[in-house]
């Protein structure tokens, strides 16, 4: 009898339990850069449903999540690293660890942080869990583009040595095994990681590029489009191109290329150039819909207002939008039904139909910049 009443007690509360929960898959993050807080958003409802606020400067902000999908570490411009749960709407805890840093990455077991740094230089990693810092990576040099690859490892570039170092934290998380790779080029300014082997750098001191095979081994450096642009003048770089926005589709990285109107098309296998498509004005980032069938672009100023839409299958442009000022960021739904954009300058988030590129809301959000979706969790490289 106390049995069944017990039972009839569980069903009778369960829904008002259930509806108190809420997954992460459908969750994401927007960087209020200008008031150093995190907009919580929710892609179904296309709706923000919390902020989260103190996270210092947040001017060149990026995140990535635990695997769980639970918490993001944020980078902060001003060397803060935060940790934040996003179902509390809550920090966790937050350090300065460095001066200025503007990227981080997360191991594949998800019990490892890196931040690369500007200042002091190098390379620093924490214990998800506590923050506490693990290992201090001193290479001499500004880095960027760091990076996670397979087996508790990161990899990043030095701007001033114009070197990779490949971090092993496999068997010590405070003693890494580090591999130096020399040769890479002039002032490598950002780069990205391809599935689990492929490493690219682009560089901005010289014309060309380098790419980094983990499977050789030793890992094999191979530069690769040496020449291009150089029949043309270069033109003022007013923001650089964020290489985390590269994009490889069908068979082709779709590369913005540095002080050019144009974004180069590049064959994986051979790493020659297929293509080139004239832009409206100098590319950020160029992000591939999941399906791979259009890359979208942004610019640089003082054209970013503008978004344009080309199909990877004949390299062209088939559309160009104007969501409004300051197009910062471009983020895809999981599935590629829906991208979203931060209008920075009008304090909005535009949501548009990623088939018909019409647009079907708005969030309003402060300087809004990255967006960021949880199912970044399970993708390398980000």
């Amino acid at each position: 009898m106390i049995r069944a009443a017990l039972l009839s007690f569980a069903l009778a509360t369960s829904p008002a339990l259930a509806d108190g929960l809420r997954g992460t898959g459908d969750l994401g993050l927007v960087v209020e850069r200008a008031t150093g807080s995190l907009l919580v958003v929710d892609q179904s409802d296309r709706a923000a449903i919390g902020r989260i606020e103190g996270l210092g400067d947040l001017s060149h902000a990026s995140l990535v999540f635990s695997p769980d999908e639970r918490f993001a570490f944020v980078f902060g411009r001003d060397g803060g690293l935060t940790k934040v749960d996003i179902l509390t709407q809550k920090i966790v805890r937050r350090i300065m660890q460095g001066g200025n840093s503007i990227g981080g990455a997360i191991s594949d077991d998800g019990r490892l942080v890196a931040v690369s740094n500007y200042e002091p230089g190098g390379v620093r990693v924490f214990d998800a869990e506590t923050l506490e810092m693990l290992a201090d990576i001193p290479m001499g040099s500004k880095t960027v583009g760091i990076a996670d690859a397979p087996g508790s490892r990161f990899i990043v570039a030095t701007w001033d040595s114009g070197e990779v170092w490949l971090l092993d934290h496999g068997k010590d998380p405070a003693k890494p095994q580090i591999t130096r790779l020399t040769g890479i080029g002039k002032n490598p300014y950002d780069a990205l990681m391809v599935g689990g082997r492929t490493y690219i750098v682009g560089l901005f001191g010289e014309k060309g590029l380098s790419a980094i095979d983990l499977w050789a081994d030793p890992p094999k450096v191979t530069r690769f489009l040496p020449d291009y642009g150089k029949d043309q003048p270069d033109l003022p770089v007013y923001k650089m191109p964020h290489l985390q926005g590269w994009t490889l589709a069908s068979g082709e990285y779709a590369l913005p290329a540095v002080g050019l109107h144009q974004l180069l098309w590049v064959d994986a296998a051979t790493l020659s150039e297929a293509a080139r498509t004239d832009l409206h004005g100098q590319p950020v980032f160029a992000v591939a819909r999941p399906d791979m069938r259009e890359v979208w672009v942004n610019f640089a100023p003082p054209h970013n207002d503008t978004v344009q839409v080309i199909d990877t299958m004949t390299h062209q442009v088939t559309d160009t939008l104007t969501p409004g000022k300051g197009v910062l960021h471009m983020e895809f739904t999981p599935r590629g039904r829906e991208v979203w954009l931060s209008v920075r300058d009008e304090d909005r988030v535009e949501i548009r139909d990623a088939i018909s590129h019409e647009v079907v809301a708005e969030i309003p959000a402060k300087a809004p910049s990255g967006i960021f979706f949880t199912d970044r969790a399970h993708r390398a490289g980000l």
